[in-house]
């Protein structure tokens, strides 16, 4: 191997790959999408690599993960109890971070 096929290897491969496998476990790891769409988006990223994981990445669900969700409520509720939220404030920002 000379120097040019180390660097393209480098500069345009290993990154692919990096983002191959982050669509891959993106996927899988995600709450909000269910089971048929989760296989369906499973089967075009595998067996399309690079043209799958461009459409899912643009056009993935943009939802709040799971962990986001947590954080957001258990900052709302620390703001409820030091009394810097109203009940219906609280309840108002509650409905929607569950939303």
């Amino acid at each position: 191997m000379d120097f040019w096929d180390v660097f393209w290897l480098l500069l345009i491969f290993i990154p692919l790959l990096l983002i191959w496998g982050f669509a891959i476990v993106d996927i899988f790891r995600r709450d909000d999408i269910e089971g048929w769409v989760k296989a369906l988006w499973i089967v075009l990223v595998v067996f399309a690599p690079f043209l799958g994981t461009l459409i899912y990445l643009i056009f993935r669900p943009t939802g709040a993960t799971r962990e986001e969700r947590e954080h957001d409520l258990k900052l709302l509720s620390d703001l409820h109890d030091r009394g810097k939220l109203t009940d219906e404030e609280f309840v108002e920002e509650k409905a929607r971070i569950l939303k």
